[in-house]
């Protein structure tokens, strides 16, 4: 119940954002009738399509934000035309275009010739194309919901959800409109006709269908937020969230949870042993869409053994980093009882892939158990929140322990070595193992890197820096900015920016980014047909010699052959700010996000 008043009074605070504005000129557009039949109506249909249309985006993948692009555009066509008869209703007249004389129907009520009451058609359909355009600013409240949508698929409560937040939205413009109203009462009382006022509100209508239309709504006022908003809604957020206190954010490296490490009285012969309370029972792996290495397991049949169940996506440079330890855990307990699980839960579309996940495991030199997780449903079976994690289970089926991040590694074989001694085995290795990961696997740097994750699709893009921002989903011609600060990056040449990634259109596309770090990494794919492209790296404007990464040679020079993670530079030393370049020379690169160690 508090999520659901949270949800509602986020949206009651949209009003207060500045993207609603291209919205509001269709809402005070129906001011001069009664708010029963059509201004609510208006936002009823407003607020179904847009708890709709944002259900669908969240869950539904690339195909849905695609098609509701299609429906954006009928839907400021249909408004267009509703705008146009507002502002010249003798020009409606003389129109018999069947779009036109519906858009004409729109701006006009039409008795039911039975009730002659007025049609509630009218102002519904008006209201279902209003939500159709609605984009409200993501503040916190409405990200929370989407995220948890993203992650936990589609639900009756996450259309709930929506659905308050859009009422609330509805319920602050409603209180508005009932104001507008009795102002445009006032007005129609002092004049001898209404058309001045209603010219006024077809000019307002077309100014807002040419905002949504160029993307102002979203590529400007979108980055506007009043600071007080805000501050309430993340008030509301944290008390909502209820994430494990120590949980990092996905790929981050933390230190030990100490409240899992209390020693006990050390014996002369043998390490301290951990406290390590039951965390619950071992989650269902059901949920697979497939599995690889083996046959599908479950955690019935691996009761009485000691299980490590590690989440992980191929691109993700922190798991890359993992996997020489776990192939040295897997080998060297696997006569004691030790049985290692690879969820493989994919962030970007392209992992998701079977051939892809096959052949990243392959290049891994992993052998043990590997569930393709793409439907997400072990890790919400496990409630886990990042990339990699792992869980320990003990031989009774109970999670003992679990990490975030990487890292961690001594801790981590102690506590296989106290379940293996616990489940009964009598001669456990006491000795770590020390493996040695290569190109992307070696291990990250002693100082943690400045530079953080940067993503270069529209959805998550920030600090992009080239002239006149990103355009979304279009191919547009974009130049380099003339100097950058740190984490800072821009485009140069044709691209096009999606939800996830980039694409360079032609020859020649370039990518800058001021980075902090010892290494950098870049997730690429080839053109969408699969041919291979080549480019050159640059640093400080010089190839990069000896700091050159594991996909590179000195001159900087390397080739796009599969999608996955790319290490790019690898610095003897990294103290300083770096400008880093990346320059395509054949067109249809794809480029999703910058990592680094």
């Amino acid at each position: 119940m508090f999520i659901l008043v949270a949800a509602y009074l986020g949206g009651v605070l949209t009003i207060l954002s500045p993207c609603v504005l291209p919205v509001l000129p269709f809402v005070f557009a129906r001011a001069d009738r009664p708010f029963r039949s059509h201004g609510l109506p208006l936002l009823l249909g407003m607020a179904v399509a847009f708890a709709g249309i944002a259900t669908l985006a969240a869950v539904g993948g690339g195909w849905v934000v695609e098609l509701n692009q299609y429906g954006r555009y009928a839907a400021i066509g249909l408004l267009a035309v509703f705008g146009v008869t507002l502002l010249f209703p003798s020009l409606a007249d003389r129109w018999s275009q069947p779009l036109v004389a519906f858009g004409y129907r729109l701006s006009e009520p039409r008795a039911d010739a039975a009730s002659a009451r007025p049609s509630l058609l009218s102002p519904l359909l008006l209201g279902v194309g209003t939500g159709m355009l609605w984009a409200p600013c993501a503040g916190p409240i409405l990200g929370l919901i989407l995220t948890s949508a993203a992650l936990n698929g589609a639900s009756v409560g996450t259309s709930l959800l929506l659905l308050v937040y859009a009422a609330g939205a509805c319920t602050s413009l409603a209180a508005a409109l009932l104001f507008g109203g009795r102002l445009f009462s006032l007005m129609k009382g002092t004049l001898a006709t209404g058309a001045m006022v209603r010219r006024g509100a077809g000019a307002a209508v077309l100014v807002g269908v040419g905002a949504i239309a160029l993307g102002f709504d979203t590529d400007v006022l979108s980055r506007i937020s009043f600071g007080s908003t805000t501050r309430f809604e993340k008030s509301l957020v944290e008390r909502i969230e209820m994430r494990p206190p120590s949980a990092p954010s996905p790929g981050s490296t933390v230190g030990p949870d100490k409240a899992r490490f209390v020693l006990t009285a050390a014996t002369t012969d043998r390490k301290p042993q951990r406290s390590l309370p039951p965390e619950g029972a071992f989650p269902s792996l059901a949920g697979a869409t497939e599995w690889l290495n083996s046959a599908p397991l479950t955690a019935e049949a691996l009761r009485g053994k000691v299980v490590l169940v590690d989440f992980w996506t191929y691109s993700c440079i922190n798991c890359l980093r993992t996997v020489p330890y776990l192939r040295a855990w897997a080998d060297k307990y696997k006569d004691a009882g030790l049985v290692i699980v690879g969820v493989h839960t994919p962030e970007f579309a392209f992992e998701k892939r079977r051939s892809n996940v096959v052949n990243a495991t392959k290049d891994l030199g992993i052998d043990f158990p590997v569930a393709i997780d793409n439907d997400f449903a072990v890790w919400r079976a496990f409630r886990n929140r990042a990339w990699p994690a792992f869980y320990f289970i003990d031989a009774k089926g109970q999670i003992r322990h679990h990490q975030f991040g990487e890292n961690q590694y001594e801790e981590a074989e102690e506590v296989i070595q106290q379940l293996l001694a616990e489940a009964g085995q009598a001669s456990v290795p006491s000795k770590l193992v020390a493996p040695q990961g290569v190109g992307t696997q070696a291990a990250a740097g002693a100082a943690p890197p400045l530079s953080q994750e940067s993503y270069l699709g529209h959805e998550r893009a920030h600090n992009f820096a080239s002239p006149g921002g990103i355009v979304r989903d279009r191919a547009n011609a974009y130049q380099l900015a003339t100097s950058l600060r740190t984490d800072q990056w821009s485009l140069g040449g044709d691209w096009t920016v999606e939800g996830e990634r980039a694409v360079v259109g032609s020859a020649n596309g370039r990518i800058a980014y001021r980075f902090q770090a010892r290494d950098l990494h870049l997730v690429l794919g080839p053109s969408a047909d699969g041919k291979p492209v080549r480019f050159r790296v640059r640093i400080d404007g010089n190839a990069p010699l000896a700091d050159h990464g594991y996909d590179t040679d000195a001159a900087g020079n390397g080739t796009i052959d599969a999608q996955r993670l790319y290490q790019l530079v690898r610095q003897v030393a990294s103290r300083k700010s770096r400008l880093f370049e990346i320059e395509f020379l054949d067109p249809g690169a794809q480029a999703y996000a910058f990592t680094f160690g």
